[in-house]
């Protein structure tokens, strides 16, 4: 592995964090730890006498079993449950629950930092799928937006839903009970396809851009409030046969690859999700797996992924690399192909 440079200070507080100069830190030896193969290289900060190590920069910082994190990435992206991952990973069964957690925050956040823009006068497809949290009588929506092009996943988000049923029936009664004990359940499906605009928005923050959905009425009346008339808005009825001839052809393929890779999604088993968040954090580990790792089509060579399409990154990323670095200091985190950590997610990088 090539020799590492600090690319700043970890130190919030300190002014190289921000603006680090040339020579800021200094090496301070080097610490052993009994979860990996080398050592790792510590450094001193000259400006605010902090040390940190190249482990501070690292997604599996202060984690126990960082040797699980790519394995246990690539099941979770290929459908498999918790419980399975845990009896395959030889590890307890909350490891896979707190490594999904972790992996989601910082997935997302790698999502984001190297796509903040993309190109305008695209074509955008939106639609929602849902499932369920523990029981049926629990609704879930789960709003999703791609490129029809290279269908990169642009934006998800989670929230619960509440569809009644009619009155006299064992469900309603069901529901009822459950109203009655943890109070109204809420319908967050406006506002859960509210940000996945808004974060279409930001992201293509002018020119026109076509946005194609089905005749649920609130998606009109959202995407005109956020685009206004730089919108191109076109529907077409969910009635119609889900063919290649569709025009919801690609996110309907791509909610169908959804309920493959993420088994939370798959309603009448034991893996639906219990827990709404979680499933949000399986939703971001598909979307980057989706985005930069797996190829677009089967039949198209291996490194066209979406990302590549796009021309975000030049090549398909592995594991190994989208969990490599910390993600969470914007446009000056590391770049996932970096080896050094000098190259930020703005870098041009080559393949």
């Amino acid at each position: 592995m090539p020799s590492f440079t600090p690319p700043r200070c970890p130190n919030a507080d300190c002014p190289r964090h921000t603006d680090p100069q040339p020579r800021f830190c200094r090496r301070r030896g080097s610490y052993w730890p009994k979860c990996r193969a080398a050592p790792i290289p510590r450094y001193h900060c000259k400006s605010c006498n902090r040390s940190f190590s190249r482990q501070t920069f690292r997604h599996d910082y202060r984690d126990h079993r960082p040797e699980l994190n790519e394995s246990l990435f690539l099941l979770l992206t290929s459908g498999v449950g918790l419980r399975q991952c845990s009896r395959l990973l030889r590890s307890g069964v909350r490891c896979p629950q707190q490594k999904l957690a972790k992996m989601g925050r910082t997935l997302a956040l790698l999502r984001d930092n190297l796509c903040p823009r993309l190109p305008s006068s695209r074509v955008f497809v939106m639609d929602e799928e849902e499932t369920y949290e523990g029981a049926s009588i629990r609704p879930l929506t789960m709003p999703v937006v791609i490129d029809r092009e290279t269908w990169f996943v642009v934006a998800v988000d989670v929230g619960s839903i509440r569809r009644l049923a009619r009155r006299g029936t064992r469900r309603r009664v069901m529901q009822d009970q459950e109203e009655a004990k943890h109070g109204r359940r809420q319908d967050q499906s406006r506002a859960c396809t509210e940000r996945v605009l808004r974060a279409l928005a930001a992201k293509c923050p002018a020119g026109d851009l076509l946005l194609q959905t089905d005749k649920k009425s609130s998606y009109a009346t959202l995407a005109r409030r956020i685009f206004g008339d730089r919108l191109t808005h076109e529907t077409t009825s969910s009635r119609r046969v889900r063919d290649r001839h569709n025009p919801l052809f690609p996110i309907n393929v791509t909610l169908a690859m959804s309920r493959d890779n993420c088994g939370r999604l798959r309603r009448k088993s034991w893996l639906v999700t219990k827990c709404a968040p979680r499933l949000l954090d399986h939703a971001q580990l598909f979307a980057v797996y989706r985005n930069f790792v797996r190829r677009r089509f089967n039949h198209d060579k291996e490194n066209e992924t979406p990302g590549k399409l796009l021309g975000i990154v030049p090549r398909n990323l592995d594991a190994a690399e989208v969990l490599a670095w910390r993600q969470d200091w914007g446009d000056r985190s590391i770049h996932p192909m970096s080896r050094s950590g000098m190259q930020t997610v703005r870098a041009s990088m080559v393949a």
